[in-house]
């Protein structure tokens, strides 16, 4: 099956449509690169990825077709003080989690997902509303009757449009592209919610963060504190014993964390999705042919994973801690507490901009440092990055072919 074949070609607000070449493609994908600076994100049901010049995004539909969605990069502009190293990658973190939020959320509609909890929401109420109804008495019990029936013509809308992309499918087997009517109806819609949409975002991500510093860097240096004025050989005097003591209960809670989140079936199914990604780079850096076939054989651990950025970030904030004096105030270990992860928190830019940095280096070099220094990534990877199936495999090969620059200008 060529990855191809059948696949819906959607706008994005600011994007364009565009008909995929399968020659166009192949010429593309047969360029060797030795190293490159494409990157991207497992969605749901898909794959972002992000090159130099162009973003797209390949997700699968509740028919099973793959909904392709470009628009361009926004690296291009940058002004020169975020180029710089350290600095750049405190924006490039930023930027990623704000534009991966969004990409995230935009595939869940196209693949289905909301829709699918509205239907569940609304059965749920049906039930509930038959049940109430039925406790009432027969003369009211068809009245619960008619309104159960009142649940599927609103849930009928995939059924309805599903007849429209069934002759293009026929008539053009080789080049499959259709618009979904879903997406027409949001088309008109996206400028009217997008400042509601980054608030969202906004505040999704402001919480997020709130959580992460709480986790792991509140709960860690009071856990110390606590434990450091009754364990005789722990001293909260000591800079190195707290932070590398911290810093290991921050590697525990970062891994009960994944693999906590793995055993749920959709991220599970995400992190499959993540394992096509990291294969279809590494395809396209040996320089083979973008086949379902070469990419399936590839390794699905990947230096440059935002795993493995994780797992460096827990261990330079230990290096970091080295620095930091480990009692502020004496007199109550509460506020002690405050002011020692409040230096923390401001030295996180630090932190993310050297992690950045290290993550970069080892996606550029292949040595026994570089081998060291991925390590920790590659072996949490194993919880985050499964293996994929073919159709996973053909998302990611999708998105891929349309953000790789025709003069090599990804190659690092």
């Amino acid at each position: 099956m060529l990855p191809v074949e059948g696949f819906v070609i959607s706008p994005q607000a600011n994007g364009e449509r565009t008909r995929m070449s399968k020659y166009k493609t192949e010429s593309k994908a047969a360029c060797p690169v030795r190293k490159t600076s494409i990157g991207g994100q497992a969605l749901m049901e898909g794959i972002m990825m992000r090159g130099p010049r162009l973003t797209a995004m390949a997700v699968r539909n509740p028919r099973g077709e793959i909904v392709l969605e470009k628009f361009p990069t926004s690296s291009g502009k940058r002004p020169w003080p975020w180029r710089v190293p350290v600095i750049r990658g405190i924006f490039n973190f930023a930027d990623s989690m704000i534009f991966g939020y969004r990409c995230l959320m935009r595939s869940a509609e196209i693949s289905g997902l909301e829709d699918a909890e509205e239907e569940m929401r609304r059965e749920k109420a049906g039930r509930r509303a038959a049940r109430e109804t039925a406790k009432k008495g027969t003369p009211l019990a068809a009245t619960g009757d008619s309104n159960a029936e009142a649940i599927p013509p609103a849930d009928a809308a995939p059924e309805d449009t599903a007849p429209a992309a069934q002759p293009d499918a026929k008539a053009a087997p080789e080049q499959s592209v259709a618009e979904t009517p879903a997406h027409g109806k949001d088309g008109g819609k996206d400028k009217k919610t997008s400042p509601l949409m980054l608030a969202v975002t906004v505040v999704s991500i402001v919480l997020a963060l709130a959580l992460a510093i709480g986790l792991f860097i509140i709960v860690p240096t009071w856990l110390y504190e606590t434990l450091a004025a009754h364990v005789d050989w722990l001293d909260a005097d000591n800079r190195y014993t707290k932070s590398i003591f911290t810093g290991i209960l921050k590697i525990i809670l970062l891994v009960g964390y994944m693999a906590a989140v793995s055993l749920m079936k959709d991220i599970r199914r995400t992190f499959r999705y993540h394992g096509a990604e990291h294969k279809t780079i590494f395809c396209y850096e040996a320089g083979l042919p973008l086949t379902v076939e070469n990419v399936r054989i590839q390794r699905r651990f990947h230096p440059r994973c935002g795993t493995s950025f994780l797992i460096l970030m827990v261990l330079v904030s230990i290096l970091v801690g080295f620095f930091i004096p480990p009692t502020l105030y004496a007199g109550n270990r509460i506020v002690n507490t405050l002011l020692y992860s409040g230096i923390r928190i401001l030295l996180v830019p630090v932190i993310v901009g050297l992690g950045y940095e290290l993550i970069k280096f080892c996606g550029r070099h292949d040595n026994w440092l570089t081998r060291i220094i991925a390590a920790p990534g590659l072996a949490l990877q194993h919880i985050t990055v499964f293996e994929p199936d073919d159709s996973m495999i053909e998302c990611a090969i999708a998105a891929v072919r349309e953000v790789i620059p025709e003069d090599g200008s990804d190659a690092w």
